[in-house]
């Protein structure tokens, strides 16, 4: 029983994405410190907020903090763009040069105009129906 279980765990598709999902949560908190500590500044400058987490209004005595909300939404965004364009994209790309189609062969054979049936290209008469091709 542990036998088939430490297979399964070596199994390179299981460590495969163990470390993608450390690697992934990583680029995640790089990515959201790069949008709290420099994006939100440098857009909050271009808008003159001096910053987006302290962005709230006031409901009925309920406070809602939608500047937090804008973080994470810029925040999810530039993770999006980032695992498009350097993930995705060249992996489309890579699977793209291994893996070409094979050449379509042209047909050999036509259907006959009148039953339809398969013949060969060269054929004038169908062997099924002896109607002139």
């Amino acid at each position: 029983m542990l036998k088939g279980f430490k297979e399964f765990i070596l199994r390179g598709n299981v460590v495969d994405m163990a470390v993608g999902i450390v690697i992934g949560a990583a680029f995640g908190t790089v990515v959201t410190a790069l949008v709290k500590d420099f994006l939100t500044p440098f857009i909050a400058a271009i808008v003159a907020a001096p910053n987006f987490s302290g962005l709230t209004f006031t409901l009925n005595g309920s406070q809602f903090m939608y500047g937090d909300l804008l973080n994470a939404l810029i925040s999810f965004l530039i993770l999006a763009i980032a695992v498009y364009f350097f993930v995705v994209l060249p992996i489309n790309k890579l699977t793209e040069t291994f893996h070409k189609a094979p050449p379509v062969e042209p047909p050999k054979t036509k259907a006959c105009p009148q039953c339809l049936s398969d013949i060969p290209l060269a054929a004038t008469r169908c062997a099924h129906c002896t109607q002139p091709v």
